[in-house]
């Protein structure tokens, strides 16, 4: 219970849609109700959560998946010490779930469930990546669901934009600068027509590849972009895993886990921080070898691995960026570091070592010394 108090009162995160705290920010603005997230009004302050399934959980599912996204329904958003339901999507007895809870038999085209499909399709809820996932399929809340600052949302169009730009030209040659802006607003806003054909030419692509391919393209340039960001706040996690002090005694078996999950979990988040920077590399190779060298074969097959390698490497960014903001709202405050017990200090450090089992699944790594990392 203390763990969803907490999350509760936590701000949206690339691993949580805290919607009941939306509802509390937002609820009396004209744009909450006009465009609405879900049209069920329960589930319109419920948390999404993208969570690494523990030991007991694969079986709810048919095999193969590391995370899951679960639903959370506050039996009072206004009070989650009260607790409410849960159910992960897709899991075991989702069906039934959904039609009592909707208290309807028939569930095709259902606009929330659809909603909440396309958001179990991808590794994060980063509200920029929500964003423009839920925008492929028509859905359009309203901004105070999703908030991106004008900054950052700037910063990352420009870097995308530059990066596009550049393969646009290698792929249509010199003199046309004009049209090469042109395409490349089409690729960021997701208008993948036929001006683009000579782009797919190029890659030897089906039209669903291409645009498979094109929003996989995007999420990576948006994860490169942020992953240069992340880094700075793993490091402050890190060094505070190492300074951080408690408040009152400690039992003996959690002061037992607090010894080791210390650095423990120190050297996880520097080996994960490896990991998503041996994955972009992947992406950095195949741009060089077309834009630098015109050979299209290496960026074609990035093109065709891109779902999948797009989906690993927001996870990881996922959670490492949940690691570094929770970090951020629960231990610092205005007036310094928050003050916490050993017992509320060690469910935090579970919850980040549970999160990370999913990239430790996909790329356990050698580790260098922190400070060459961060």
């Amino acid at each position: 219970m203390r763990n969803l108090v907490n999350l509760g009162e936590t701000a949206s995160t690339s691993r949580v849609l805290n919607l009941s705290q939306i509802f509390t920010a937002s609820g009396g603005t004209p744009g909450y109700a006009a465009n609405p997230f879900f049209r069920n009004s329960q589930l319109n302050k419920a948390l999404l959560v993208k969570h690494t399934l523990r030991p007991g959980e694969h079986e709810l599912f048919g095999g193969g998946r590391r995370t899951a996204t679960k639903i959370i329904l506050p039996f009072d958003a206004a009070d989650l010490r009260l607790g409410g339901r849960s159910i992960f999507i897709n899991q075991t007895g989702y069906v039934n779930f959904t039609r009592s809870w909707l208290n309807s038999e028939e569930l095709a085209g259902n606009a929330d469930l659809q909603i909440l499909q396309h958001l179990d399709d991808i590794p994060s809820l980063d509200p920029f990546l929500a964003r423009e996932q839920l925008a492929r399929f028509g859905f359009h809340p309203d901004p105070c669901y999703l908030i991106i600052s004008p900054h950052d949302l700037g910063e990352m169009v420009g870097f995308a934009n530059a990066e596009i730009e550049r393969l646009v030209m290698t792929a249509f040659g010199a003199g046309m600068e004009a049209s090469a802006l042109r395409l490349t607003s089409k690729i960021l806003a997701n208008d993948l027509d036929s001006d683009l054909d000579p782009l797919k030419r190029t890659f030897r692509m089906s039209d669903r590849d291409f645009t498979e391919g094109m929003f996989s393209w995007r999420g990576f340039l948006y994860f490169k972009w942020r992953q240069a960001r992340l880094q700075a706040d793993i490091k402050q996690v890190v060094d505070g895993l190492h300074s951080y002090r408690t408040i009152g005694p400690a039992d003996a078996a959690t002061g037992e886990y607090l010894t080791g999950a210390r650095p423990r979990l120190a050297k996880k988040l520097i080996a994960s921080v490896v990991a998503t920077r041996k994955a972009l590399r992947v992406y950095d190779e195949a741009y060089q070898a077309l834009t630098q060298g015109a050979e299209p074969g290496p960026f074609r097959k990035f093109l065709m691995d891109g779902p999948k390698m797009f989906f690993e490497l927001g996870e990881s960014i996922g959670i490492l960026s949940h690691i570094g903001a929770f970090w951020s709202y629960r231990m610092e405050t205005r007036s310094g570091q928050a003050r916490l017990t050993p017992a509320e200090f060690a469910d935090i450090l579970v919850d980040f070592e549970d999160s990370l089992l999913a990239i430790e699944m996909t790329a356990p790594q050698a580790v260098p010394a922190a400070a060459t990392l961060l």
